[in-house]
């Protein structure tokens, strides 16, 4: 594994449900991994990327707080697994993340605040993902996902099933959903 150290396995009981919480760390980041105690044969993965303003802030910009409690949920009773991938706002941090946000309420979308910072739309890599499914042995999965690129990204794993998230827009995120599905290929 390509990741230079792996913690130890403890316990997380949540008020989704019990599960166990593990820690992969790549370079200076530390990944997540919250899983069911008895995985499936083929669990149900949902490889979540870190949204600060929305997993901890609940942010309406974004549907990604909603997301992750939605997947918390399934994988709770359907067994499997969060990664909760550490690449802040598409990987260009949550210092670039805020000024792109400044730039977004001055009328541009999510894609164009970051290409005027000098990302591009996605900056995100999928290494550590393919590294931590090898690590529990999955080579079978139901993937959590609307992003087509997250399933090109798991190439020689073998997705049995895409399963949709389906989060309600709300009039603060309507614009961002829109760009995500028409600009981006998001399955919406």
């Amino acid at each position: 594994m390509k990741s230079s150290k792996i913690s130890n396995i403890a316990n997380l009981p949540t008020k989704y449900g019990n599960f166990k919480i593990q820690s992969f760390k790549e370079g200076d980041r530390e990944h997540l991994v919250i899983f069911t105690e008895n995985l499936p044969e083929v669990p149900l993965v949902r490889v979540h990327s870190e949204c600060l303003t929305g997993d901890v802030l609940g942010s309406l910009k974004c549907d990604c707080g909603e997301q992750l409690e939605a997947s918390l949920k399934q994988i709770a009773k359907s067994g499997g697994m969060v990664i909760y991938h550490r690449q802040e706002g598409r990987n260009i941090g949550l210092f670039n993340k805020v000024n792109a946000y400044a730039l977004q309420d001055k009328g541009l979308n999510t894609i164009e605040a970051n290409h005027q910072l000098g990302f591009k739309a996605d900056e995100r890599t999928y290494d550590i993902v393919r590294d931590i499914l090898s690590y529990f042995g999955i080579k079978k999965l139901k993937l959590l996902t609307n992003n087509p690129k997250k399933l090109d990204a798991l190439e020689g794993f073998e997705i049995v099933e895409r399963v949709p998230i389906v989060i309600e827009p709300n009039e603060c995120n309507r614009g961002y959903l829109q760009v995500k599905k028409e600009q981006m290929g998001h399955l919406l």
